[in-house]
């Protein structure tokens, strides 16, 4: 693997239990990437999953030498898996996206040509008016969705329609600024990110992207909403008593396997 100023694009893939998906997502993020980029790599973060995602992984990258597998034995939850993937990332870009590929990773030269203009973030979006979903969520979770960004408006970052989708890119010394710093290991680790982002002042574009909802995601409708709804208080207590800035050290040892 070459050095990180030599590296144009990181992606970052967070996955708990994901054998069935990545053994179809795996190969063709890597067949788009490569037909995009001359450098690049893949960082599968495997988050204690207990099925097979491991061995798929490891012997997909020992045949490719852009993919790497970063794994701990404990299930830490997305925000950790995605945080210890970023800080691991050695591209001028860094990119985390979701293992379904509910948004395609050729919609990525639309969130570059953004941080191509100056900006610091760019993100996907669902809710943005250019848009386009090819399968709608049911309607029980859009209206939780809502409900959710009405409540980060309100209580940590405002003026962003969708903080959750799970497609954004950072210029490496965003990414490492803000995840170094972050806190929250669950899915509500998207708000903290943009919430330490204004608070450094880095820049983000929030952009429509093509997205289709993966009917067999993993999101508890009730029990993740409950630890999210948690999380946003949280957030904004550790924002009231000032306790970002500090260095965080991940907690747990991370193993790695990448190709020859």
């Amino acid at each position: 693997m070459g050095e990180g100023k030599d590296l144009q694009l990181s992606v970052v893939v967070p996955a708990f239990n994901e054998e069935v998906r990545l053994a179809v997502t795996l190969p063709h993020l890597w067949r788009s990437l490569k037909r995009r980029f001359d450098t690049f790599e893949i960082i599968v973060v495997d988050d204690g999953s207990v099925d097979k995602t491991r061995e798929i992984v490891s012997r997909f990258a020992a045949a490719h030498k852009e993919v790497r597998l970063l794994r701990y034995e404990a299930n830490r939850g997305k925000g950790y898996a995605v945080r210890t993937g970023v800080l691991a990332a050695m591209g001028d870009f860094v990119l985390f996206s979701d293992a379904d590929l509910s948004t395609p990773v050729r919609e990525v030269q639309k969130l570059l040509n953004a941080l191509a203009d100056g900006y610091d973030i760019a993100i996907g979006s669902r809710a943005h008016r250019q848009a386009k979903i090819l399968r709608k969520q049911p309607f029980y979770r859009v209206l939780m969705g809502k409900t959710f960004n009405k409540i980060v408006r309100f209580v940590t970052v405002g003026g962003i329609r969708d903080t959750q989708c799970g497609f954004k890119c950072f210029t490496r010394r965003a990414a490492r600024e803000i995840f170094s710093n972050c806190r929250i290991d669950g899915f509500s680790f998207d708000v903290e990110a943009l919430c330490l982002a204004r608070m450094k002042g880095f820049s983000i574009k929030e952009i429509g992207v093509l997205w289709r909802n993966d009917p067999q995601s993993k999101v508890d409708p009730v029990r993740h909403s409950l630890q999210m709804f948690r999380d946003i208080l949280l957030i904004r207590y550790y924002l009231t008593a000032g306790y970002y800035g500090r260095t965080v050290i991940l907690r747990t040892s991370t193993e790695t396997w990448s190709s020859p």
